[in-house]
């Protein structure tokens, strides 16, 4: 290395001029460089090795981080002509620094491998979860769907017995009024008309297809279906519980009057 390659890599280094100059004069006198004009090199490059960059960075007080990054880039720039070993002979004495700097570089990137397998290792996981979260959402999504159509149908069909309830009701205080009616009859005479109307007003034989009728049942009902649903209307329409008196009695009479003729079979 001549002096104009000296002054290049301290350059590069970052020394001042000052200081630049005092170093190339001791590696002078010291022979570890030699004299040489200012002008274009043939070779075009600065160092032999490595080895003798790391060992001169070193010499000069370059921090050993601050001398890999510079040898590197040197390197990158066809600055430097071959890689060295860490002990290889030149003028220069042995480096072992430098040997020291290359494992250390070496150790570095294989650290920096290592953590980027972690990486995107973590990343596929990430994806993973990412995927398994929307395919959650999705089923979540679709179950709440389900509920909400069974939620409107089962207000539906609620709305629907209120109605057929109603029409039981008011069927019921109807046939009630007329039994009224009847027995207002009987209170003012003509006992034999009266009869006669009472007769024709009973129910037929078959009562308990009647009450299944007025109960909107299936004749086909088991006679615990028909006191069952009795019962219901009976807590509907009850005075306690907000009920019209009239229509509980007429319903607790046809309640009775069916149980009676349960109990008779």
């Amino acid at each position: 290395m001549n002096t104009d390659e000296a002054f290049d890599l301290l350059k590069e280094a970052g020394i001042t001029e000052e200081a630049s100059i005092q170093t190339v004069r001791r590696w002078y006198r010291e022979r570890k460089i030699s004299y040489k004009g200012a002008g274009p090199q043939g070779a075009g490059y600065i160092l032999g090795s490595t080895d003798q960059a790391f060992y001169l960075l070193e010499d000069a007080g370059v921090a050993d981080d601050t001398a890999v990054q510079i040898v590197r880039r040197l390197l990158r720039e066809g600055k430097i002509q071959s890689v060295g070993t860490g002990n290889q002979k030149t003028n220069n004495p042995p480096n072992e620094t430098a040997k020291r700097l290359v494992n250390r570089s070496s150790n570095q990137d294989q650290v920096l491998h290592q953590l980027k397998v972690k990486i995107k290792a973590q990343d596929e996981h990430i994806k993973g979860i990412e995927h398994l979260h929307q395919t959650s959402i999705a089923s979540l999504s679709q179950q709440r769907d389900r509920l909400n159509k069974e939620i409107v149908n089962l207000e539906k069909e609620k709305s629907e017995l209120q109605k057929e309830t109603m029409n039981l009701l008011k069927e019921n205080i109807s046939l009630h009024n007329e039994l009224l009616k009847l027995k207002e009859e009987l209170s003012k005479g003509n006992k034999s008309d009266v009869d006669r109307a009472e007769a024709a007003a009973a129910p037929p034989p078959s009562k308990t297809k009647d009450y299944r009728q007025k109960l909107g049942l299936s004749k086909g009902a088991s006679d615990k279906e028909v006191l069952t649903k009795y019962k219901n209307l009976l807590k509907i329409t009850h005075p306690d519980h907000g009920g019209n008196a009239a229509t509980f009695h007429f319903i607790k009479t046809d309640y009775d009057q069916f149980r009676n003729s349960i109990n008779m079979k």
